[in-house]
């Protein structure tokens, strides 16, 4: 069963990308939000 390895492959990749996008979204220093986070 080569294509499950490769779905769950493909899966994780895109998850990764979403999840990296989204947390390049909420991590960007922005002039309306002052406070830090770190």
């Amino acid at each position: 069963m080569w294509y499950f390895s490769w779905v769950l492959g493909l899966g994780l990749a895109v998850g990764f990308g979403i999840l990296n996008g989204i947390w390049h979204e909420f991590h960007l220093p922005r002039e309306d939000n002052v406070s830090p986070r770190h």
